[in-house]
């Protein structure tokens, strides 16, 4: 099965590096996903057209793809599954969830010369980054591409409630199962409170299990599929 792979904010595609093998190894095809504005050097790009490179991705696999988003771009994956509802087999959210019609994308931190730098690891102290050592960090921040400001403050648009039925796996990471339960029944993640089949899946890792635990995080994707 197509794996198409959606990195955060700052990431280009290169932060499948460690995961792509693990999955072609598991008899998957491994797609990251480059997005505009993440890594082609473009500082104009926006939300919609990050949107349309995923579209484009999901309409070219060979088959259902497998829409995987991590953090912000749980988002992007959703979006996916909004246009694209009987053309995809599930997405996976890690460490994150879709914003529900009418927010904003990623406004975040601040914006400078039209673009959202990664604002260093200070907001990420704790779980988030409890994993990464001093030399990977210094690797991710060096290589952090910044989000351009159409991207990040690009209003989020939801049109079509088939969405609901897609299956969603959530994976875990700095956050448990039960407290992920908690937010969306509270009301917290009215997307995920809405749909028809979510599963929660614990991961042992911070933020950004790609760098730290790709083959944990490879085998959950693999499960994942139908």
């Amino acid at each position: 099965m197509d794996i198409l792979l959606i990195g955060g904010l700052w990431l280009d595609t290169s932060a499948w590096d460690d995961v792509v093998p693990e999955l072609e190894a598991l008899g998957h095809r491994a797609v990251p996903v480059a997005l505009p504005g993440q890594g082609d050097g473009s500082t104009t790009a926006t939300l919609a057209d990050q949107v349309a490179a995923v579209l484009a991705a999901v309409d070219s696999s060979a088959g259902k793809p497998l829409v995987v988003g991590h953090s912000a771009a749980c988002t992007l994956a959703w979006l996916a599954a909004d246009a694209r509802p009987e053309k995809i087999a599930g997405v996976v959210l890690i460490g994150g969830f879709p914003w529900d019609d009418g927010k904003l994308y990623a406004d975040l931190f601040e914006m400078t010369d039209g673009v959202m730098p990664f604002p260093g690891w200070g907001p990420f102290e704790g779980p988030d980054s409890a994993d990464l050592s001093d030399e990977v960090k210094a690797a991710l921040a060096a290589k952090a591409v910044p989000v351009p400001e159409g991207v990040a403050r690009g209003v989020v648009h939801l049109t079509d409630e088939r969405r609901f039925d897609v299956p969603v796996v959530v994976v875990c990471p700095e956050f448990t199962p039960e407290q992920a339960r908690q937010w969306i029944d509270a009301g917290d993640v009215p997307e995920l409170a809405r749909a028809k089949n979510v599963e929660l899946v614990d991961l042992d890792s911070g933020h950004w299990p790609m760098f730290t635990r790709p083959t944990a995080l490879a085998t959950l994707l693999a499960n994942a599929t139908p």
